[in-house]
């Protein structure tokens, strides 16, 4: 069995709370652009950082800037 990695678990996690918070609060239109647009955000920015530059830990600050500007945004928008 492949070893389990907590840090993928815990970004996992967070992206289905924000896009659950975002769902539950913005409505389920709010949750759906969360999760997608993490999603076309995320996978070219992990793609380019893995394949053109082999690097794990830039790999993982996009990821997690990423995550975290969309809770910045999502922040905004209900507030607004």
């Amino acid at each position: 069995m492949p070893r389990l990695h907590v840090e993928a678990l815990l970004f996992c996690g967070a992206w289905a709370l924000l896009a659950l918070t975002g769902g539950v609060l913005g409505g389920p239109l709010a949750g759906l652009a969360v999760a997608l647009g993490l999603l076309m955000v995320l996978m070219p920015l992990s793609t380019y950082a893995l394949a053109r530059k082999e690097d794990e830990r830039l790999e993982r600050q996009l990821r997690w800037g990423a995550l975290g500007l969309a809770a910045l945004a999502l922040g905004v928008w209900l507030t607004a």
